[in-house]
């Protein structure tokens, strides 16, 4: 069966620890969803990380379509949340619907995410009354990061504090069932948490969160531009990747690849008729 809503909120109630990583391909989302993880996102960091761009901001929602509609087929426990891209929810009610929709009839998932807080809480509330279920965002919002003034950490300072406060208690009234706080600080996060009936997941938000997200490929250290500073990796794949690649190319020049485990045959008296009479 795959994970609800009401289960994640029921963990948050036991103080279990939810996990969420992102996937973006059929591939790997099978194998996150085979660890029995509860959360797969499909980010707007594949942006990033698969189609390498500067940032999240040029994705588009056709891009987001295709890799959830990939993910969904791989993930079947996993209960999977679409990342509503730059300007799919920001000018009306309207489009926030249209293109939420998306992601649930298109793309097989079962949740959505988009960014903001107060600023899109009556989106949220019209999403979910229509029977979308809808994943926050707040602290640290990359679609927002030219109004940001790059990535950096939000909430230090008794204004920006009580802004997340509100932002966080917004979403929560207008029907989230979840909310991703990201480049918080730890004893703001931990404080937004105490004081949310629903679930937060923090990346670079601390361990006060209720739950952690990360992103797949700072995970397994395949993306290597840069490594953030919330993320830790538990595999460094690219070293093996090139180290893979180097030995494949090697063995085709010297002729070792491939041997007749890797070819097919056909019975010497075919050839040798083939040969006389073509």
């Amino acid at each position: 069966m795959r994970v609800t809503i009401d289960e994640l909120k029921e963990m948050k109630s036991r103080g279990e620890k939810v996990t969420m990583l992102t996937a973006y391909d059929y591939g790997i989302a099978k194998l996150v969803d085979e660890t029995g993880i509860p959360l797969i996102l499909v980010g707007d960091s594949l942006g990033m990380v698969m189609l390498g761009y500067e940032s999240t901001i040029p994705v588009t929602m056709n891009e987001m379509i295709h890799h959830t509609k990939a993910v969904a087929r791989g993930a079947r426990h996993a209960l999977v949340v679409g990342d509503m891209p730059f300007m799919s929810y920001h000018v009306t009610v309207d489009d926030a619907l249209r293109n939420a929709a998306r992601f649930i009839q298109e793309g097989g998932a079962q949740a959505v995410k988009l960014e903001g807080g107060e600023t899109v809480a009556e989106k949220v509330k019209r999403l979910v009354e229509c029977g979308i279920p809808v994943m926050g965002h707040i602290g640290l919002t990359p679609q927002s990061i030219h109004q940001l003034g790059g990535f950096k950490v939000q909430g230090k300072t008794l204004e920006a504090g009580q802004r997340l406060l509100k932002d966080a208690r917004a979403l929560e009234e207008a029907g989230a069932f979840a909310v991703v706080l990201e480049s918080v600080p730890a004893q703001l996060s931990s404080l937004i948490t105490a004081r949310s009936a629903i679930p937060t997941i923090g990346i670079g938000a601390g361990a006060g969160c209720d739950g952690q997200v990360q992103v797949i490929s700072d995970l397994l250290g395949i993306y290597t531009d840069f490594v953030p500073r919330h993320a830790k990796q538990y595999a460094r794949l690219a070293e093996t990747i090139k180290q893979a690649v180097g030995e494949y190319m090697g063995e085709v020049k010297s002729g070792a690849f491939p041997t007749s485990k890797q070819s097919y045959s056909i019975e010497e008296g075919v050839v040798t008729e083939l040969a006389r009479t073509s």
